[in-house]
């Protein structure tokens, strides 16, 4: 069975997201970035989901974590919750 690790950050809009995701790929610290700014109890640990399976997650979220090149930050992916980033750091099919 599939199972992929991530971590994500969960911000409330867009913008923010997308101001976040500018500053990642510019060189700032995912997990860093996440203890600063994610509303998702994960921030506590950088944004570390740990491992999961298909359908563990919400859709939205599982589209991306089974499909996106791995170490690459994904988003916004918006879903029921708000905005994410995410970031697939292992993966196996």
């Amino acid at each position: 069975m599939a199972r992929a690790t991530a971590r994500h950050i969960l911000v409330a809009t867009e913008a923010k997201c997308n101001e976040l995701k500018a500053a990642i790929e510019a060189g700032a610290d995912f997990a860093q970035v996440a203890r600063e700014n994610s509303t998702c109890p994960s921030s506590r640990d950088g944004g570390n989901l740990g491992s999961f399976g298909p359908g563990q997650m919400v859709k939205e979220f599982d589209t991306v974590v089974f499909s996106a090149p791995l170490n690459v930050v994904q988003g916004p992916v918006k879903t029921q919750f708000g905005y994410h980033l995410l970031e697939v750091t292992s993966r196996q099919d």
